[in-house]
């Protein structure tokens, strides 16, 4: 039986294979917070994640493409929910103190994914991960500013302007993870929402 031009049993061969990646994922993160990455082995790895060597070889050749294809599922996430973003919409939705929807569905897939990001956006984590992070948020946002607003428009220099952007969203993601999330994603979502479109001069009460 054909479902959407997939056979059944590869649809549940696909579920078993993303749910053995996502134990050997969470083994890693688990490992990272213990010891850090050079100290992880993949003896380790299939120790924690309760699978055998071949098992683990399946999907990966070494710890290395592990961390790098881990890391590459979570920037593509979160670039496919980036792209539905529009800084129009948002400016109205903030006007509205409701959360703007793509921003909160970004908040989610980050709490889906903390413990992974906690970690590797942490001291034990890898510093080349957050410059990629940090380059997919400048990319993506130099690009809706294209789409949807006039560069003539802004009154800084556009390229200090999105590196203030992107590593001001950053390190309020890094904030909230660290502090283990204790606000939702909807209240992350206005909290950021505000910062970014008000300023911070605004929501610190210096400008009324």
């Amino acid at each position: 039986m054909m479902n959407g031009g997939m056979n059944v049993s590869e649809g549940v061969t696909d579920k078993r294979v993303m749910r053995t990646k996502r134990v050997i994922r969470d083994a890693l993160t688990v490992l990272m917070e213990e010891k850090g990455f050079e100290g992880v082995t993949v003896r380790n790895l299939t120790e924690k994640a309760k699978i055998n060597r071949g098992t683990f070889y399946l999907h990966y050749r070494d710890k290395y493409d592990l961390l790098e294809q881990s890391e590459e599922e979570i920037l593509q996430g979160i670039e496919k929910l980036i792209k539905e973003f529009d800084p129009i919409e948002a400016i109205a939705f903030t006007s509205q103190s409701e959360p703007v929807p793509v921003i909160l569905k970004l908040f989610e897939y980050f709490q889906d994914n903390s413990s992974f990001m906690k970690v590797i956006l942490g001291p034990k984590g890898n510093a080349a991960f957050q410059v990629k992070l940090k380059e997919l948020i400048k990319k993506m946002f130099l690009q809706k500013i294209a789409e949807n607003l006039k560069r003539e428009d802004i009154l800084v220099p556009l390229e200090f302007f999105i590196a203030y952007v992107s590593s001001a969203h950053l390190g309020v993601v890094q904030q909230w993870l660290e502090s283990n999330m204790e606000k939702t994603p909807r209240e992350m979502t206005i909290i950021l929402t505000s910062m970014t479109l008000l300023g911070p001069g605004f929501v610190a009460g210096m400008k009324k």
